[in-house]
């Protein structure tokens, strides 16, 4: 219940903020200091079989995505952000219901320009989730992630290159991380990189973050993020990763197919693992995928 009124308030802001933002409208076009424009997106997927000789599962899927980029522009200055909160379950008989997405991620980059496209910057990044995550096995069920547990703030200073909103790159030489685990069970078991007992960990690195945006053809187009971390105090050989690619084709002004996928590596994060047979836990891979139709409202 917590989680849903949760997830209900950050709804009732967003969709504030779009109202907001077009009864506003008017008096920003003389300036033209803020660029404001989100996306509204509900995205289902189900499949049912009755009788069906090939065998097959029931399963319905529900996403809501919240989208939003607000971007301010004045003589030299600009500021940059982008707010993407999703979350989504999934259901089958034989296992209920299961979240499959589970995002908060709130970008912010302010930069001055230098010379023609390039872009003294401070930047900050911050990334979590709303609900409990959980591995689930023959014999239960074990929690691996919970809300805050982990939530990863950066920032740092560092230099851009801004061709236009849908392309940029943001190296930062020094840049900040905060890895907090505020679930006692986990930051116990030294989840994610804390030690044993610790509820946060402090890291010190070189930062890249890459946005490109481009259209495929008409009413499809493809969105690349990828964020580079290395850490100075600790293996900055083992550089982390995380890369997402999102696939937009519209149907019409409400209808979109929606398809993404998101990669991550991360060296102090454990991930379940099946090697001959027997579950273990290490770094490893993470992969999330999402494909579905659904209503989109933009502004």
């Amino acid at each position: 219940m917590k989680l849903f009124k949760t997830i209900s308030s950050v709804c009732t802001l967003l969709l504030a903020v779009s109202v907001n933002a077009q009864e506003e409208s008017s008096v920003q076009d003389t300036t033209k200091t803020w660029t404001i424009k989100g996306e509204n997106t509900f995205l289902i997927n189900q499949s049912s079989f009755s009788n069906w000789a090939a065998g097959g599962v029931n399963s319905f899927a529900g996403n809501l995505i919240f989208n939003y980029d607000f971007n301010y522009k004045k003589d030299k200055w600009s500021w940059d952000n982008k707010v993407l909160a999703a979350y989504g379950q999934t259901f089958q008989k034989e296992t209920g219901w299961r979240k499959n997405d589970d995002r908060l991620a709130l970008n912010s980059l302010l930069g001055y320009e230098a010379s023609p496209y390039w872009l003294y910057t401070f930047f900050m990044n911050f990334n979590t989730q709303f609900a409990n995550g959980y591995n689930y096995a023959d014999t239960g069920r074990d929690k691996i992630s919970a809300s805050f547990a982990p939530a990863y703030l950066s920032f740092g200073p560092g230099m851009a290159y801004k061709r236009s909103d849908n392309f940029k790159v943001n190296l930062s030489p020094m840049a900040a991380r905060f890895i907090f685990v505020t679930n006692d069970s986990l930051s116990n078991v030294g989840a994610f990189g804390v030690d044993p007992g610790e509820k946060l960990r402090f890291e010190l690195g070189a930062s890249l973050d890459a946005y490109y945006k481009v259209n495929l053809m008409e009413n499809i187009s493809l969105e690349n993020i990828l964020k580079l971390y290395s850490n100075y105090l600790e293996d900055p050989q083992n550089v982390d990763v995380d890369y997402t690619a999102n696939l937009f084709m519209e149907v019409n002004r409400f209808i979109t197919v929606n398809a993404g996928v998101q990669l991550i590596y991360d060296d102090n994060t454990d991930v379940p693992k099946v090697r001959n047979g027997v579950e273990t836990k290490g770094p490893g891979l993470q992969v999330r995928q999402i494909l579905g139709a659904g209503i989109t409202y933009k502004f």
